[in-house]
């Protein structure tokens, strides 16, 4: 079940990242050209979040259910030192789960808003502080703050 999980979660990152960065740049594109937020903009905003949301299903899930944050959370004091320990039982986690809450808000303020520039705009500095997040928290191979992982797991 472990390694299922982990795959999907894996697969999943790559189409979180694509819906991100499609959403932002329909968003900017629509802000910046003064464009009418159309019917297909609102389908990528919600979209965007609901991929975002069975992501982090997958998440949480995979949180419970990992050796790794089992030995972080039976072994705190001495797993607090361990860099890759700390990172999946408490770092990424905490930082996903925040990003999840800046997309959450953004798409349901996007929503709410009544022109269309401020539905582009509102969308795009949401989305993009959600992605910055995204991107400082996922285990990069080149990033020398969180552990290596490979980019794509497999079943």
């Amino acid at each position: 079940m472990y390694s299922i999980l982990l795959s999907f979660h894996s697969i999943f990152r790559w189409l979180v990242l694509a819906s991100l960065l499609y959403a932002i740049y329909r968003a900017y594109n629509g802000w910046f050209a003064k464009k009418t937020f159309t019917e297909f903009d609102n389908t990528i905003r919600h979209t965007t979040a609901t991929i975002a949301h069975i992501q982090l299903i997958l998440g949480i899930s995979l949180y419970f259910i990992s050796p790794i944050v089992n030995y972080f959370l039976h072994h705190y004091k001495d797993a607090v030192g361990e860099r890759e320990v700390r990172f999946f039982g408490m770092e990424h986690i905490l930082m996903m789960l925040i990003a999840i809450t800046f997309i959450t808000i953004g798409s349901v303020a996007t929503k709410r808003k009544l022109t269309s520039q401020t539905k582009f705009k509102t969308m795009a500095i949401w989305f993009t502080i959600a992605l910055l997040i995204v991107l400082c928290s996922i285990p990069w191979n080149f990033n020398p703050l969180t552990p290596a992982r490979p980019l794509l797991r497999g079943f």
